[in-house]
């Protein structure tokens, strides 16, 4: 399953649990990075009423997702730069605000690594054999959470996500639709 991040556009017919949580998650990235690519930098910025939120911000914010679920909630390890630099209580809402001042290249840039390194820690985990029942670092309530509820959680925040690009994007060029071309 090296090849998580090609394996899968959408989810199958008839497919497995973990295939089905994938090709899912895989369906709302390649959306996500279809309705955030290509811009400058003015388009990254546009905001849409009365909300903060830009696309350059959702990249960013995604990125720091993809980290945040599948190094440190799955695999316990502790995040590189630039999150290990943030501080973290002071400035909760620090890649909503930082994202202003990156270039669309390193915003690019830092989500698409982001989700390369996801899709190599989620097939590392996947490995074990334990499927979606493997037990991750994450626990609530005393209880161990599973790859399978960190896996839902993230297609939940891209959902949501994908839909405010969408509203977004309509705003900078009127690019509308579902699903990316091939």
């Amino acid at each position: 399953m090296s090849d998580l991040g090609t394996q899968f556009k959408e989810p199958p017919l008839a497919g497995d649990d973990v295939q089905t949580l994938l090709g899912s998650l895989e369906r709302q990235r390649r959306t996500f990075a279809w309705k955030t690519g290509g811009l400058d930098k003015a388009g990254l910025s546009v905001k849409v009423g009365a909300s903060s939120m830009t696309l350059g911000r959702l990249l960013k914010h995604l990125a720091m997702i993809e980290e945040d679920y599948f190094l440190c909630r799955l695999h316990g390890r502790e995040p590189g730069p630039p999150w290990n630099a943030v501080d973290w209580e002071s400035d909760p809402e620090w890649p909503w605000h930082s994202a202003d001042q990156d270039t669309p290249e390193d915003l690019y840039s830092m989500y698409h690594d982001a989700v390369a390194r996801s899709r190599s820690l989620l097939a590392e985990a996947l490995a074990d054999g334990k499927g979606l029942d493997r037990p991750t670092a994450l626990e609530f309530d005393g209880e161990v959470v599973t790859l399978r509820r960190i896996m839902a959680d993230l297609i939940e925040e891209y959902a949501r996500h994908v839909g405010h690009a969408d509203l977004i994007r309509e705003a900078v060029d009127g690019l509308v639709g579902e699903d990316p071309p091939d």
